[in-house]
């Protein structure tokens, strides 16, 4: 069997990569070794409508319903300030409904979608699954995190989301909690799906994330769960080649994920389409330079602000709770208001500047990261 293109991992950052390569009417097969396209489902499900118009994929009325109005961010202590997330326009979405929507999308301009089918290796004409050889011209490499475990497992950390039900999950309302005791180099949080019902996770590096998650929640009150997920999640960018021969690889297997949250809906899934449109260009003409222009543009457009991000996290992994703690009382309602009505879900190193009090107390942040503060405030 042959195609033009074999990709494999059937997630947002894949699937994109397959539709924008089968509307210029190339051969694509999208394989994915989970029995169903969207599972498991790893990701907390936050982004923005504008990020999803700019992906080509339009929400569904639910997913609007599901809009997020604020965030409350904790400190080890207790302390805690609300931001106005409203005019940022995020949303929490179902990442299985997501996925599966825009897996629709590439079936429709032409892609095979194959379930329940995994990569092994590559060969001299293509690649070699669980069922059978395939040749190709392009092996796309979008498995996620896990083709990065053997690269470099200082960039992972261990983390549990369950799906929750509780009283204590307040539409609209998403929290995070620092602590770097319990969350080492990470944090908790809280992501409504509704009233009543939401994601509710943990991160951190060398901790038990059930036993910490299960402690977490015994805390905050009630609660019913009905689906447990753990997966590792990596928090150290981009890898240094998006091309290899003809291997592309896109999405978390490249590091697209931001440096500070893990998440990598729109930051992966422009990887996606940038690579897909250069394979194309590739496909058409046979220049092999082609393909060089795909991580070219990402960079360009994600790689001042994941720098900045990268900085943040190296701060962030330094500071214990006691300097958090005292940190959470320097932030003033003006700081709120600015990060309120004025940032970025997608582009938020602003807001980690503005709550780390950065530019308002430059000798303070000097105390703690030293020269590293002029890096990211530039």
């Amino acid at each position: 069997m042959s195609f033009d293109v074999v990709v494999a991992g059937g997630s947002v950052a894949g699937l994109l990569c397959a539709r924008e390569i089968a509307s210029k009417g190339f051969r694509v097969l999208v394989i994915e070794e989970d029995y169903e396209i969207g599972t498991p489902e790893h990701c907390g499900g936050l982004v923005s409508v504008s990020g999803l118009e700019e992906l080509g994929v339009l929400p569904h009325r639910e997913t609007l319903e599901h809009a997020i109005e604020s965030a409350e961010i904790m400190s080890p202590d207790g302390q805690s300030f609300t931001v106005n997330s409203k005019r940022q326009g995020v949303v929490e979405i179902s990442r299985r409904e997501l996925d599966k929507q825009i897996a629709f999308q590439a079936q429709r301009a032409g892609a095979v979608i194959r379930v329940k089918t995994s990569f092994q290796e590559i060969t001299d004409t293509g690649i070699r699954t669980s069922e059978e050889r395939i040749d190709c011209k392009i092996f796309v490499d979008a498995r996620g995190v896990s083709s990065l475990i053997h690269k470099d497992r200082t960039g992972i950390l261990s983390s549990a989301q369950f799906e929750v039900y509780a009283d204590w999950i307040k539409r609209g309302e998403v929290k995070v909690i620092f602590d770097q005791e319990r969350y080492p180099e990470f944090f908790a949080w809280i992501i409504p799906s509704g009233e009543g019902r939401g994601k509710v996770g943990v991160a951190g590096r060398g901790i038990k994330v059930s036993e910490t998650l299960e402690s977490m929640l015994k805390e905050r009150g009630e609660f019913s769960t009905i689906r447990k997920i753990f997966a590792p999640i990596w928090i150290k960018g981009p890898i240094k080649n998006f091309v290899e021969d003809k291997t592309v690889i896109v999405g978390d297997a490249a590091g697209q994920a931001k440096p500070t949250t893990a998440g990598g809906i729109f930051t992966s899934g422009m990887g996606g389409i940038y690579a897909g449109q250069a394979i194309s260009e590739f496909l058409s003409t046979g220049n092999k330079e082609c393909l060089d222009q795909y991580q070219i543009r990402w960079t360009a457009r994600f790689g001042d602000e994941f720098k900045k991000q990268l900085l943040a996290r190296k701060i962030l992994g330094r500071i214990d709770n006691n300097t958090i703690n005292k940190l959470f009382e320097s932030i003033t309602p003006e700081i709120i208001n600015e990060i309120s009505e004025r940032d970025d879900f997608d582009f938020h190193t602003g807001s980690i500047i503005k709550l780390l009090g950065l530019k308002n107390s430059v000798k303070t942040a000097q105390t703690l990261i030293g020269g590293e503060i002029r890096k990211l405030l530039g």
